[in-house]
């Protein structure tokens, strides 16, 4: 199947000192984060950025995949990173936070840090408890894609959400949430003040059950959800730098 313009995965070779993570969101593509990734190879680190199973082609692809092949996808960059590395940081958003916090379970302190932009764990719509009966029924429902408040920003994305995999991101939302004590890292966590996607209930969650000791919240006062194409992206993309930088000063002050 053709990858759709734009949606390609992305990659840039830097220092061996620090290399980071991105992961996209529920059927979007690595394209909402390659301004992004851009400004993190900027600051000399090595950028990975894989287009998720089922994504970047056309909806239907979806169907058939899990949340455990996309997670696979993510494993497998950050362990290659791990190996050419010293220290490996992972950041992702909305769905990409949640494979994030997932990695971080996993893996425990062989990541640095974590940097999530509206990740989700939850969701309040009412509709979602009906979601494995709608599955054997109904292959999609209308997208939850291009939430921007800024003029002119499209982000590439399904217009259509696959039912039986939002089914199976609840599987992985509930395993996340049982597992966040295990999230020991410094985190900083960016989240919208206005979402029509992720609730905020969802930044609330993670910042009252993680165990990490450094904890930033930062609020995104001027975007909707895909915050790292909106007005505040610019923050965003200099915060996290300043995060991972003060994590690697903070690691050698230790020692």
């Amino acid at each position: 199947m053709t990858v759709l313009a734009g949606a390609e995965p992305f990659s840039h070779t830097g220092s061996t000192e620090v290399g980071v993570l991105l992961c996209h969101g529920f059927t979007g593509t690595p394209g909402s984060l390659r301004a992004w990734g851009a400004h993190l190879a900027e600051a000399g680190f090595t950028v990975r950025c894989p287009l998720l199973p089922g994504h970047g082609t056309v909806w239907q692809d979806m169907n058939r995949t899990a949340w455990t092949d996309w997670y696979g996808a993510v494993r497998t960059e950050l362990l290659e990173l791990l190996e050419t590395c010293d220290s490996v940081f992972v950041c992702g958003l909305s769905m990409g936070g949640t494979l994030s916090l997932r990695l971080a379970q996993e893996f425990g302190d062989r990541i640095a840090g974590i940097v999530l932009v509206n990740p989700s764990v939850t969701t309040l719509r009412w509709d979602a408890k009906f979601g494995p009966m709608l599955a054997r029924v109904l292959p999609s429902v209308p997208g939850v894609g291009n939430d921007i408040k800024k003029p002119g920003e499209t982000e590439i994305a399904y217009t259509r959400t696959p039912v039986r995999a939002a089914v199976s991101l609840g599987k992985l939302w509930k395993l996340v949430r049982a597992d966040l004590p295990k999230v020991t890292q410094p985190l900083l966590l960016l989240h919208s003040v206005v979402d029509h996607i992720v609730e905020p209930v969802n930044s609330q969650i993670i910042l009252g059950a993680v165990g990490s000791e450094n904890v930033t919240e930062v609020l995104l006062e001027n975007s909707y959800h895909v915050a790292t194409q909106d007005n505040d992206a610019e923050l965003i993309f200099e915060r996290s730098v300043e995060f991972v930088r003060s994590v690697r000063e903070a690691g050698v002050d230790a020692t």
